[in-house]
């Protein structure tokens, strides 16, 4: 029997929410987990991010939220700003009713325009436990109206020290509340956590995703200090040169501004989120399963249902929050015993999140510089040495020659061969390589050049033990 959102018991207008943003069936988290949620009882997960936890929570969640009281009904905790980002983002997604209010609060972001925001009054309340605890302190954020408390990656709140502040906030929390807990393991330390201040929890324990294929090349790309990453995206695409590639970015407002840059250098791209119907959904999935658009920008939680068996490279333009995601990413390509190609856009800021990568992989990813000027065009110049062989062999030369026997008569041959692959040279320049391009640094590795599926390039197994 195949489990449907409604056979959960959510209601009839968000599941109508979840169709238009292409979700069709549960995952197993939800499946387990939606169902024990919206009868009240408290819940502890374990489970990875990307079996669709951050639904599993927030659908049942939002189910139960009075969007007509405007009190801090629900307080969900993670261990780092961007993921806090991401599961607000995803909520709003899977809301409908704009009376809604969702506030994000972390560090790196004016505390004043927070505490004014709670004042105006919110019903969710999304953040990381340092953050939320200076506004408590501050007599800003006040927990006695809290119905609902998720604990997101709890083993990763504690890694990164925030336990005592996690411990802090569930006591100042109603007893009389749900509360919900998900995380990749089960130390010790959050066992007693869930031991202390959760009440008879329903224990689920979900399949995890399978490890990364093992025909996949990875490589990050580091991006000098001073440069966004929009501006590193052209060079990089100019030598990876891919047939079709998944670029992940982290919000609906990325997505479209990067395709608009792309597609304004002159790159087939669109974009892919959940403020799309679900016909242009379904069109974009078509266009790119028949190569008539090359790259699709795309937010993790709409890129579920954008399945596309073929894909030459899967790009983390922003990295995820955890190493699970950068794993079912990449998985999208290598597939069918084919070789795929990981690119990483790798900031400073980005150093431990890469470290984590390579400590759960094994193996050391393939740091390199952005591609220079000289490595852009030798890359143009083999493409061009290609495409010529291949035109060599084809049956519409034998109309260009007696062009090329009338120019044979004033030039020499040579010369008119290098004055017309000139101008297919030029003709050909990418529209952001002009004489003002300025190179990146330089000091690291070069990237080697790819441009051929069926080249054989070295290929590292990413297999590995799942932690």
């Amino acid at each position: 029997m195949t489990i449907s959102f409604q056979s959960l018991g959510l209601s009839e207008e968000r599941v109508k929410q979840l169709e238009k943003l292409g979700f069709e069936q549960p995952t197993d988290v939800q499946s387990q987990a939606i169902p024990e949620l919206l009868k009240g009882k408290d819940v502890v997960g374990q489970s990875q991010t990307g079996t669709g936890k951050t639904a599993a929570f927030s659908l049942p969640l939002l189910e139960q939220i009075d969007v007509e009281d405007t009190v801090v009904q629900a307080l969900i905790l993670t261990p780092t700003r961007e993921l806090a980002q991401q599961v607000t983002t995803a909520m709003k997604t899977f809301s409908h009713d704009r009376a809604l209010k969702i506030l994000t609060v972390c560090g790196g972001q004016p505390i004043d325009r927070q505490i004014q925001t709670l004042k105006r009054g919110v019903q969710v309340v999304v953040g990381t436990p340092g953050r939320v605890i200076d506004l408590l302190n501050r007599k800003a954020l006040r927990l006695n109206t809290l119905r609902y408390v998720v604990l997101d990656e709890a083993d990763e709140m504690l890694s990164m020290g925030f336990i005592d502040d996690v411990r802090e906030i569930l006591k100042q929390a109603p007893e009389q509340r749900q509360t919900a807990c998900f995380s990749a393991t089960m130390p010790r330390q959050i066992q007693d956590l869930i031991n202390q201040f959760m009440d008879h929890p329903v224990s689920l324990k979900v399949e995890q995703p399978k490890g990364t294929p093992q025909r996949i090349e990875q490589r990050a790309y580091k991006i000098p200090r001073g440069w966004t990453k929009g501006k590193a995206l052209k060079p990089i695409l100019a030598v990876e040169n891919p047939e079709s590639a998944l670029i992940f970015v982290r919000t609906k407002r990325t997505a479209s501004e990067i395709t608009q840059e792309l597609q304004a250098a002159g790159y087939s791209a669109d974009e892919y989120h959940g403020d799309l119907s679900q016909s242009q959904r379904e069109r974009l999935v078509q266009r790119f399963r028949k190569s008539q658009v090359r790259l699709v920008v795309a937010t993790d939680i709409a890129a579920r249902g954008l399945d596309v068996q073929d894909l030459s490279h899967v790009i983390n333009f922003d990295l995820p929050d955890n190493v699970e995601t950068y794993i079912h990413r990449i998985g999208r390509t290598g597939r069918a015993g084919k070789t795929g190609v990981a690119i990483s856009l790798s900031q400073p800021r980005d150093q431990n999140t890469i470290r984590q990568i390579e400590r759960r992989l094994r193996e050391r990813l393939n740091l390199v510089n952005i591609p220079s000027r000289a490595e852009i065009e030798a890359q143009r110049l083999e493409k061009l040495r290609e495409e010529l062989h291949g035109s060599l062999g084809g049956e519409r030369m034998a109309s260009f020659l007696p062009l090329v026997r009338e120019l044979g008569d004033e030039y020499d041959a040579h010369a008119v061969a290098a004055a017309a692959l000139q101008m297919i040279y030029d003709q050909s320049r990418p529209q952001w390589l002009d004489e003002n391009w300025q190179d990146p640094p330089s000091g690291s590795p070069k990237p080697k050049p790819r441009n051929k599926r069926n080249s054989k390039p070295s290929v590292r197994s990413t297999s590995g033990d799942r932690r």
